[in-house]
């Protein structure tokens, strides 16, 4: 079923690893080049696949001329439905999102193998003499916040664009309304993004797209203690589940397609999708990780609620936009204020 999918298809696969991966029942799914490479090397054929399946029992009736067809019903009782033909689907929504998800992450295991690692540069310190020596510890803390949540916004914003064009490419994404599809993108873009940079994420460090980290004391500063413990860990969890790209992918397709978000008008057609993609992901992983899906949709509600909490604290810099410079983008996903008719 796999190798005719592919050949009626066309569809064309990546490996990363050099085409040199083991493939068995387990793990067959982990790696699509390589399964359609084993496929070709144990004698399928491409041109065989135009004439289509021939029941082994229809070649024993027509190569047996002994054989008198005497009852065309008892004869044709059909073959059992073939499992895999079956899930044909689910396979496909697999290779679309987990082909959407590779083209449109900073975060793939690809694009992170060999990413150089640099910290974020010093905030500038204020020159300061005689008996004004400085302003208060309070107004240098949130000074440092502020240029820590600049440096933040300008490392993020790449991502933006990445998820929306993922979001794009998600089967059913597009065919939710204009309104529906912005407010899944918008409330859901933090949660994605924490998502993918787990893969980066450290005890002590969260680096981002281009290499740049910013430590755990760094991200206290900008945020809060409380919320920063409960981000960390979410992506220490998160990291132990060993995700590959393909489950990373439909993992975020089902967070993308969240139908309780608020705001969203058709909720029955959102969650129509996330049902599939649940469905999806729940394959993928029985095939990789053992069957182990319970662990990796437990992921879910704990990241809602990190997700939620990050929602909260962007209240403070609503209040405080003009003293941001934020990139555009990265201000309109969080709803943060750029100028005074923003608030009307």
């Amino acid at each position: 079923g796999f190798f005719r999918r592919s050949i009626q298809k066309q569809i064309e696969y990546r490996c990363l690893r050099d085409g040199k991966c083991l493939v068995i029942r387990l793990n067959r799914n982990r790696c699509q080049y390589c399964r359609f490479k084993k496929c070709l090397a144990v004698g399928m054929s491409r041109d065989s696949v135009r004439y289509g399946r021939v029941p082994k029992r229809s070649r024993e009736r027509s190569s047996g001329e002994e054989r008198v067809s005497t009852s065309d019903n008892s004869s044709s009782a059909a073959t059992p439905p073939d499992p895999e033909t079956a899930l044909s689907p689910v396979y496909d929504l697999i290779v679309s999102v987990s082909q959407a998800h590779i083209a449109n992450s900073d975060y793939s295991e690809e694009n992170t193998r060999t990413l150089v690692r640099k910290p974020l540069p010093s905030p500038p310190s204020p020159v300061c003499a005689g008996p004004e020596v400085a302003s208060s510890t309070a107004e240098s803390l949130e000074q440092q916040r502020i240029w820590l949540w600049q440096q933040f916004a300008t490392h993020v914003t790449p991502s933006v664009q990445r998820v929306v064009e993922f979001a794009k490419r998600v089967p059913g994404f597009c065919e939710l309304s204009q309104d529906d599809q912005l407010i899944l993108i918008k409330v859901g873009f933090f949660e994605l993004w924490l998502s993918h940079a787990s893969r980066l994420t450290t005890d002590t460090t969260l680096t981002f797209s281009d290499g740049t980290f910013v430590t755990r004391q760094q991200m206290e500063l900008m945020y809060s203690i409380e919320f920063v413990q409960s981000m960390f860990e979410f992506t220490a969890g998160f990291n132990s589940l060993l995700l590959g790209d393909m489950e990373l992918g439909l993992f975020s397709a089902v967070v993308l397609l969240s139908p309780d978000r608020p705001g969203v008008t058709d909720v029955k057609a959102v969650e129509q999708h996330q049902d599939r993609l649940v469905e999806a992901l729940k394959l993928q992983v029985s095939c990789n990780l053992c069957g182990d899906s319970p662990s990796v949709l437990a992921k879910l509600p704990e990241l809602r609620v990190v997700g939620a909490k990050h929602a909260l604290i962007l209240d403070w810099f609503r209040l405080n936009w003009d003293k941001l410079r934020l990139p555009p983008l990265f201000a309109e996903i969080f709803d943060i204020p750029k100028c005074e008719e923003d608030l009307q």
